[in-house]
């Protein structure tokens, strides 16, 4: 059965995306901890970020990092990196901009407004 991820990859769930290539997608996540918090993923389906084969690792931490910078640059904030791997069975590593005076901590309360407009603000465009 198809994680929740696959879902949204596939398109069967609505999500806030702010970045795809070929294998990896990126976006907000419903229950952020931060504005902006965004969960990149691989679009290859594995339980555990060690369960990737080489390739797919690679670009998923190639994506993290870019990803980072970007919401760095668009943010101001530093962007904090966590995986814990216990929430959904795909492997996954949430993307946390962290400044000191923003509010944080466990779902936030977000309208879908204010996610359509971090999205706008966040996505990712290839220069």
């Amino acid at each position: 059965m198809p994680s929740i991820f696959t879902k949204i990859i596939n398109g069967e769930i609505p999500c806030y995306k702010i970045y795809e290539d070929d294998k990896t997608f990126a976006f907000l996540d419903i229950n952020p901890e931060t504005k902006g918090h965004t969960l990149v993923i691989p679009k290859n389906e594995v339980d555990k970020i060690y369960e990737l084969p080489d390739e797919d690792y690679e670009a998923l931490m190639s994506t993290v990092k870019k990803l980072s910078k970007h919401l760095e640059k668009k943010l101001g904030a530093r962007t904090l990196w966590k995986v814990i791997g216990t929430d959904v069975p795909h492997a996954h590593v949430h993307l946390l901009p962290y400044d000191e005076t923003w509010e944080h901590g466990r779902n936030l309360k977000l309208t879908p407004e204010e996610f359509e407009e971090i999205r706008q603000t966040l996505e990712y465009k290839p220069e």
